[in-house]
């Protein structure tokens, strides 16, 4: 049988289809390998024009030869389609089918003949979508198990057959329900209709995702960058990707994800990091950081940084040789309103603004007969006088030095917040009230700026210089971020899309999101599409009813997850009398295989590391990867989101509460410490359980 293009043909029975399957993995390594040591034998000596050529080929190559990384325990292609006609070809009666192995990555044997097909390709998305009322032209939908990298046992779906009932497949349930060790892994075998929507959808329009815990959010959001490198790859490559996530822990956790798919070259960081113009060494109080990160401040800093412009009223006299050129005042005001009326970055307003006065002077110049050209207009505009006057009335703003006058300097915030902040407001925001006793701040390298200061000085920044704009953006946890961080990121993204991640039911910040249509204008991607994901694959049916009781003091109105794991798990409420018990608790959920959390409110954290050291259990920090010898996590409870564990411990509930600033809050970091697990939670309290809960 002839081969025809873009696939295999179907294959003929045999006797023992698992033996054929594995001859294919086998031959499917081998061509793999072959491939790379293909680019590894590339030589670039006679290819390169010079040394900066040659760096970027080489770390180009470098990239690939990683790329084409066959790691041993994960399969190279988890599933296969048959389709009964060739994909694109006339569906004539009689026209012969193809049969793809569904991967991880692409893979072709020597002739260029593929022998797994990317599953972010239009040929495989039929693997994620067909079932048996629309079937997508696939006769045969086969699944593949695996025990480490061998191929142990494979499900087939006859999708066209009306006598095979619809059933959920027992493969794809163990691979949802498999042990969680180490760091987070990709999900491209166990991809839902729903979710593969989402990571399919396209690189112009930014989606927003509410996903309760376990709903797979982060792993879709991750996917979706994927996809979108290799629909757009050349791009992307321009432009540039980034994914931010809350906290390093969790960006260690999903870290391997990406390049697991063959992707080396998107960048992972917090917010922190990208508003990182100045060193923090500081914290807010709730209600300043609240207000500091209210969208307001922007118009507060914007009014500050144009006040700084002066209307001119003297002119410029020019003199070039024995030549004296005099511009007017009233023409330099009117230069000066033109450029705020256009409402530009101030300082790109700055660096027009000599061009224009000098354009002034040349149009002088020819009307008397000379002829100057763009180089006398260059010198004219760096003419001593006109720098002078330039710097009069558009002077240079350094960011970090105005947000710290505005933060302690009364006058000028008041001056520049009226009508915008109330009096307290202000106070609240202040440093050293006048009287207070407190020394004043000298300099930008002397103050102890916060988180929130930070971001306003991103957006100082942004007010005077444009930022530079990403092809696009993954923000995780999004429901944590205030309006002004918000608009931090949107300023990473406003020529890119982005794909927003998170649970206004998780929001464990006193700014937290209300609403996806408020974040999605905050963000500048107001026409952004929102979706919902409601199936839970990771926190079990007993756990997820549990934790839910919350929502209706939390976030009314969301549809609570509906665990579709077929194992239940395992849901145990205890009431102790001494850390011991908590301890033994952990030693009893360590005794299964997987990794173990022990999530506690932050101030239990120094006693319970003490317990478990003088038990003799060791234990990581969230982050960390697990080993054989320790797979047990203590986790303080700000740490936990994102994060999850096969079995969980949550110690004294009403504490994880009483740790934050008001009651909701508390409630919200309390369901997030509670699903975490993937198969079996244990509370443990000496104190009661929150009335919540009942």
């Amino acid at each position: 049988m002839s081969r025809p293009s873009g696939g295999t043909p179907l294959s003929t029975p045999t006797d023992d289809p698992l033996s054929r399957e594995r001859s294919h993995l086998a031959s499917s390594r081998s061509a793999l390998r072959a491939m790379r040591e293909d680019v590894e034998s590339l030589d670039i000596k006679d290819v390169t024009a010079n040394w900066v050529n040659a760096e970027v080929l080489s770390r180009q190559i470098d990239d690939r030869i990683k790329a084409l990384a066959d790691l041993s325990d994960t399969p190279l292609f988890f599933g296969r389609l048959n389709y009964l006609h060739s994909p694109g070809a006339d569906q004539a009666e009689g026209a012969e089918g193809e049969q793809f192995y569904i991967g991880r990555r692409h893979v072709h044997d020597a002739d260029g003949d593929p022998m797994v097909i990317d599953w972010r390709a239009p040929v495989s998305q039929p693997f994620y979508r067909a079932s048996k009322k629309d079937p997508l032209d696939i006769s045969l939908r086969r699944r593949f198990g695996y025990t480490g990298g061998d191929l142990t046992a494979y499900e087939d779906e006859h999708l066209m057959d009306p006598a095979e009932a619809a059933a959920t497949s027992k493969l794809l349930q163990q691979e949802i329900e498999r042990p969680r060790v180490g760091p987070m892994r990709d999900i491209v075998a166990t991809i839902q209709p729903e979710q593969d929507e989402i990571v399919r959808s396209g690189l112009g329009g930014t989606v927003c995702v509410q996903g309760g815990p376990g709903t797979g959010k982060t792993a879709v959001g991750l996917h979706r960058v994927a996809y979108l490198l290799y629909a757009h790859r050349e791009r992307l490559a321009r432009t540039g990707t980034l994914v931010i996530g809350p906290n390093k822990s969790f960006l260690h956790y999903i870290e391997q994800v990406l390049p697991a798919l063959g992707e080396l070259t998107v960048r992972q960081g917090t917010v922190d990091d990208l508003v990182a113009h100045v060193e923090v060494r500081g914290t807010d109080e709730a209600p300043a950081a609240v207000i500091k990160g209210d969208a307001r401040m922007a118009e507060v800093l914007r009014r500050a940084i144009y006040s700084h412009v002066t209307i001119p009223t003297e002119p410029v006299m020019v003199v070039r040789g024995s030549r004296r050129w005099r511009v007017p005042a009233y023409e330099l005001e009117a230069i000066v309103r033109e450029l705020l009326d256009r409402d530009i970055r101030y300082g790109a307003a700055r660096e027009a603004l000599p061009q224009r006065i000098a354009h002034v002077v040349l149009v002088q110049m020819e009307r008397s007969g000379e002829a100057p050209d763009d180089r006398v207009q260059d010198a004219v505009a760096r003419n001593t006088a006109v720098k002078a006057a330039v710097k009069t009335m558009w002077p240079p703003v350094e960011p970090a030095k105005l947000v710290l006058r505005l933060l302690t300097d009364a006058d000028f915030l008041a001056a520049h917040a009226d009508g915008i902040l109330d009096e307290d407001e202000q106070k609240t925001i202040l440093w050293a009230l006048p009287g207070s006793g407190k020394r004043a701040v000298r300099s930008v390298k002397a103050a102890k700026w916060s988180a929130a200061d930070a971001v306003l000085i991103d957006e100082a920044t942004d007010l005077v210089q444009r930022t530079h704009s990403l092809g696009h953006v993954v923000l995780d946890e999004a429901q944590d971020l205030s309006p002004m961080q918000y608009r931090a990121v949107g300023r990473r993204c406003t020529t890119g899309s982005a794909t927003v991640l998170g649970d206004l039911a998780q929001g464990t910040t006193p700014w937290a999101t209300r609403s996806w249509d408020e974040a999605l204008a905050h963000l500048g991607k107001s026409d952004g599409v929102i979706e919902e994901l409601t199936a839970g694959f990771r926190v079990p049916t007993d756990v997820i009813t549990y934790a839910s009781r919350l929502l209706p003091h939390i976030a009314p109105g969301l549809t609570p997850v509906a665990s579709v794991r077929e194992n239940p798990g395992f849901f145990d409420l205890r009431e102790t009398t001494a850390t011991a018990e908590v301890v033994a608790a952990c030693e009893e959920l360590l005794r299964n295989e997987g990794s173990t959390g022990l999530i506690a409110a932050d101030a239990r954290i120094p006693e319970l590391a003490e317990a478990l050291t003088a038990a003799g259990i060791g234990y990581i920090d969230p982050g960390e990867e697990t080993t054989v010898d320790t797979r047990l996590t203590l986790v303080p409870a700000s740490l936990a989101k994102g994060l999850e564990y096969d079995y969980v411990v949550l110690d004294e509930p009403q504490a994880v509460v009483d740790g934050e600033p008001d009651e909701r809050t508390g409630l919200r970091r309390l369901y997030v410490s509670l699903t975490r697990a993937v198969s079996g939670l244990i509370v443990t309290h000496a104190a009661p359980l929150p009335p919540q809960l009942a």
